[in-house]
């Protein structure tokens, strides 16, 4: 079972100090060659300030960020899923899994980025500033990412529960079939209708994915996500084609 994640803008400071980023160890080797375009491309536009600024959309608090694309390939590295911060991240809480749940948290965890593609949770990567709408002169995201990624899944084995953000699935849909589910989060309203979430979309994820975790089960289908989701007190439905509810 795979449960896939978006990334976030907000990125943890740190790592360990003498193991830069080396792409060779960063899982899915066959996305290695787009990543590097990624990374030259960013590396490149951050020797202007001020389009990069304009590019990454960020404001005078976020300068910040400008260094970091400068020294991507010198920065520390931490795994990818504890790089990554925010509402999602924090519900999530991965430092405070214990062993076997952080274990399957490394198993089974990948991370949608738009500087490296795919990643699984242990992956080692430095801080970054790159989104899926961010402008990057002759490169553009979607055609770098969206059939390799999808590739790369088709080739996997096993569920694929599909967390990200529609963005984010626009880079890179999953394969579609009886194993792949995109999980979206739902709220009932007073009349009995059910809306889309926003905010708390991201932290129903997070907190959904920790009690998958802590669970350590492999799920071998969908069928079999919802009827562990039914006895622990989850509420995953059925909904359109491809879809499943997740209410909260």
């Amino acid at each position: 079972m795979l449960l896939l994640l978006p990334p976030s803008e907000t990125k943890r400071d740190g790592g360990v100090v003498d193991a830069p980023l080396d792409l060779a160890r960063l899982s899915y080797p066959a996305l290695t060659v787009p990543r590097r375009s990624a990374l030259a491309a960013t590396r490149a536009l951050s020797r202007n300030r001020v389009t990069m600024s304009s590019a990454l959309k960020l404001g005078v608090s976020q300068q910040f960020e400008i260094t970091r694309n400068r020294e991507l390939r010198s920065s520390p590295t931490i795994a990818a899923l504890e790089r990554y911060t925010g509402v999602l991240y924090d519900a999530l809480d991965v430092g405070t899994l214990d062993v076997s749940a952080r274990q399957f948290a490394g198993d089974h965890v990948l991370i949608h980025s738009a500087m490296f593609g795919l990643l699984g949770a242990d992956d080692p990567i430095p801080a970054y500033r790159l989104s899926h709408d961010s402008k990057l002169p002759a490169l553009s995201l979607k055609k770098l990412w969206r059939e390799r990624v999808s590739a790369a899944l088709a080739a996997s084995e096993g569920v694929i529960l599909d967390l990200r953000s529609e963005a984010y699935v626009e880079l890179g849909p999953a394969p579609g079939g009886p194993r792949t589910a995109f999980v979206r989060v739902v709220s009932d309203s007073a009349n009995g209708h059910r809306r889309a979430l926003n905010h708390f979309n991201k932290k129903g994820k997070g907190e959904f994915v920790r009690a998958l975790c802590e669970a350590a089960v492999d799920h071998q289908s969908i069928e079999s996500v919802l009827e562990w989701c039914a006895g622990a007190g989850i509420r995953l439905k059925h909904a359109a084609e491809g879809e499943l509810n997740l209410i909260v």
